[in-house]
């Protein structure tokens, strides 16, 4: 049976790819759950096949991860990515007073910077959970040295999102006149919708040809797409390890695709051309100095 060959890589624009380093009980089950070595093994696996595309990307790093593992911080820092903050604890951020996010993000910053010997300036919310009701949380992200943000869901889902919002990257300004970078993740427009293709679920659910389609659309309006997506897509087993602890329409709800999820990611890596997000976003954080 004949193949389709994959398309040559994209020299029109570069687009972003990103990892959220975490473990996944812990962050999506149990937030007081102590962390496994699951995602020291899911993240090796994650630079195997950077490396073997010849792509850098930037990984934003649970705190609780890089205390468990630092050793992985050193790793992914060695092998040339940027590494990024993804707050200390994963916890909700409209969940937090003000003081408790500053904390948090303070915290992670410092302990990233410490490990990884570079400045931390990028952040990504615990469940993308900057929306409408928390924007002071930018105003705070700025404040503490953070020049750019990649947390607001372009659209409105049951947990995160801010419907309309802008979906290219762009300079934001807070009440008080600071300023940094946002970047949304991936979205694309279909049959008269907005579909969010990012990373993740929706990564894992749709068929290939459709995350195709949206990034040429992407590439067709000149705006770079930002994938995110967590080690444990690349644990099968991750599931099964917590068979007694996790009911069965969660584990459906986690596990639904995670099998062909690297096969995704290695064709779109061969399809279109992938940096880390610092890359991408230069030239706006160019205007911000």
């Amino acid at each position: 049976m004949s193949q389709t060959p994959p398309s040559p890589p994209s020299t029109r624009m570069l687009h972003a790819i990103s990892v959220d380093v975490e473990d996944w009980f812990q962050s999506t089950i149990d937030a007081r759950a102590a962390l496994s070595d699951r995602f020291e093994r899911s993240t090796a696996k994650v630079l195997e096949a950077f490396a073997a595309a010849g792509v850098r990307g930037t990984f934003f790093v649970l705190g609780l991860a890089a205390e468990k593992a630092p050793h992985v911080v050193r790793q992914i820092a060695e092998a040339g990515h940027e590494i990024q903050s993804h707050g200390y604890a994963h916890r909700l951020n409209y969940d937090l007073a003000p003081a408790d996010f500053r904390e948090d993000v303070v915290r992670a910053r410092k302990l990233l910077e410490d490990l990884a010997g570079r400045e931390v300036f990028g952040y990504r919310a615990p469940f993308f959970t900057i929306d409408e009701r928390n924007l002071w949380v930018l105003e705070i992200l700025a404040e503490t040295g953070h020049r750019y943000d990649s947390s607001i869901f372009p659209l409105k889902t049951s947990r995160y999102g801010i419907d309309g919002y802008p979906p290219e990257p762009q300079i934001v300004t807070t009440p008080l006149g600071r300023r940094l970078v946002e970047a949304p993740v991936a979205c694309f427009d279909w049959l008269g919708k907005r579909r969010p293709v990012g990373g993740g679920g929706y990564f894992r659910l749709w068929p290939y040809w459709v995350i195709r389609k949206a990034w040429r659309q992407l590439e067709s309006v000149g705006r770079p797409g930002v994938v995110y997506f967590h080690p444990y897509e690349y644990d099968v087993l991750d599931m099964s390890a917590y068979r007694v602890r996790v009911g069965l329409a969660q584990r459906i709800h986690q596990g639904l695709g995670r099998r062909g999820f690297p096969g995704k990611i290695d064709r779109l890596l061969r399809d279109f051309r992938f940096g880390p997000m610092e890359e991408v976003l230069a030239p706006l954080l160019r205007e911000l100095a």
